[in-house]
């Protein structure tokens, strides 16, 4: 008997259905299945009975309320998503329909408005970073930066990258995950003495580190070019409010991360990374760039300039595989900016700096506490601890504070503080007042070392 069903989702009709079954030569759907074992086609699934949707609302609501959210606490959490004031506008803009149903523009003649805040969003992005060309985004800082690593081997015909043991550990990761398969060499340097050598094609760095430090990243693009190789920037964008930016500091590729720049943290996503370099380097770029122009009547429109690195047109040749597109979380960023201005950024830079250097000042002063990574710093900084760690930050927890990333794995019995415009002058003192009170509530590390022997002293995660 046929099968009249009809999905609730797909609209084809069994009419339809069979037609196309007859094209291909296949006289049932079950049959296009039949290189799976039977016993592995419908497997029983274990699933609890069906909720109602009023019902399923209560329960996502409730397993949401066991998540500790940044806007119930005072938070000093970073290490790579941070908490920033977003003005309303972004959400109003980005939600609009035009925006919001819009996928990777790749017939342009009807994609004028979101070719045009693409466009707006390069312009911006090299703006900040000082560089000459931009493209459209990225998936995330991570990827931007894994690509720039790719980009410069293509440049420099070399196939080995150095990588600071400053930059973000996750960062690290996505870069051996996009280097591995490429046959690409990645050693790990210190930024005192990086071993940069007549075979390497990159140096990458970050700006300011993952500790919170601004290097000197100048010194470090002289080393890379002596010896021919590139350096390659992760930038922390809401820094270059303030800060040099990479383009003056002898970037040849300078990435990042846009999600400071309008974007919730959103349990870390989705998230859209910047990715700018020098002209000269434009045809090996990965991703796309839209370009402005006039038609035949004069009137301005935006184009996708460069496209044909990708893989739906040059396939296996592509200098990318960008498979979906980040206009809507570009589009945040770009309202952001625009909301802001360049006062407005650099306003929000300086309070991120002078509220960080106020919490480090009275951190330092705390008995058991210290500040072990010298130098200067932006808005994050390491905080040597009296306890563990982990003790503390569940203290914390308890006072209504979101505490700091335990980096211990990086820096002994230490965590990772990040201050932002959003941290009031109460939540930075009642932060003070709870690490004052902490070692006395908590386990010290030499307690649980004579305890736990085999553990003690390697705990990373919070």
């Amino acid at each position: 008997m046929p099968d009249t069903s009809q999905h609730p989702y797909l609209p084809n009709t069994p009419e339809q259905r069979q037609a196309m079954l007859r094209a291909i030569g296949a006289s049932s759907a079950e049959e296009l299945f039949a290189d799976i074992p039977l016993q592995h086609r419908n497997p029983r699934l274990d699933l609890p009975p069906p909720l109602s949707e009023e019902e399923l609302r209560r329960e996502m609501e409730d397993l949401a309320a066991e998540n500790a959210a940044p806007d119930q606490y005072a938070c000093f959490l970073g290490g790579g998503a941070y908490r920033h004031f977003i003005p309303s506008v972004v959400r109003a803009v980005v939600s609009r329909g035009e925006f919001l149903t819009a996928y990777t523009p790749y017939q342009p003649e009807v994609s004028q408005g979101t070719l045009q805040a693409t466009y707006e969003f390069q312009s911006m992005v090299c703006l900040l970073t000082g560089m000459e060309v931009a493209n459209a985004g990225m998936y995330d800082g991570a990827t931007a930066l894994a690509e720039g690593a790719l980009m410069a081997c293509r440049v420099t015909s070399r196939y080995k990258v150095a990588v600071l043991d400053t930059v973000n550990p996750a960062y690290r990761r996505v870069l051996e995950t996009y280097t591995r398969p490429q046959g690409i060499e990645v050693t790990v340097t210190s930024s005192r003495a990086p071993q940069v050598d007549g075979t390497t094609a990159c140096l990458l760095a970050q700006y300011p580190n993952f500790l919170g430090a601004v290097e000197d990243v100048e010194a470090l693009g002289r080393a890379a070019h002596a010896q021919g190789a590139l350096l390659v920037l992760s930038a922390y964008p809401t820094a270059l409010g303030l800060l040099k930016p990479p383009g003056e500091l002898g970037a040849d590729i300078a990435t990042g991360e846009c999600q400071p720049l309008g974007v919730p943290m959103s349990f870390g996503g989705p998230y859209v990374g910047f990715f700018a370099c020098q002209e000269r380097y434009l045809r090996q770029m990965p991703g796309r760039l839209v370009g402005r122009t006039v038609d035949t009547q004069g009137r301005t429109g935006y184009v996708l300039t460069v496209q044909t690195r990708e893989q739906h047109i040059r396939r296996e040749r592509a200098t990318s595989n960008l498979c979906t597109s980040e206009a809507l979380v570009a589009l945040a960023t770009t309202v952001y900016l625009a909301a802001l201005g360049p006062q407005g950024l650099r306003r929000v830079a300086e309070l991120c700096y002078h509220k960080a250097h106020y919490a480090a000042s009275l951190i330092a002063e705390l008995p058991g506490y210290s500040l072990p990574v010298p130098g200067a710093f932006f808005n994050e900084f390491v905080v040597g601890c009296p306890a563990l760690p982990r003790a503390i930050n569940r203290h914390l927890l308890r006072r209504g504070i979101l505490g700091g990333l335990d980096v211990s794995g990086l820096v002994p019995n230490s965590m990772l503080f990040c201050v932002t415009e959003m941290n009031t002058r109460q939540e930075i003192e009642a932060l003070v007042e709870a690490l004052r009170e902490a070692p006395s509530r908590v386990a010290r590390p030499s307690q649980v070392a004579r305890k736990t022997p085999a553990t003690a002293g390697t705990t990373r995660g919070r």
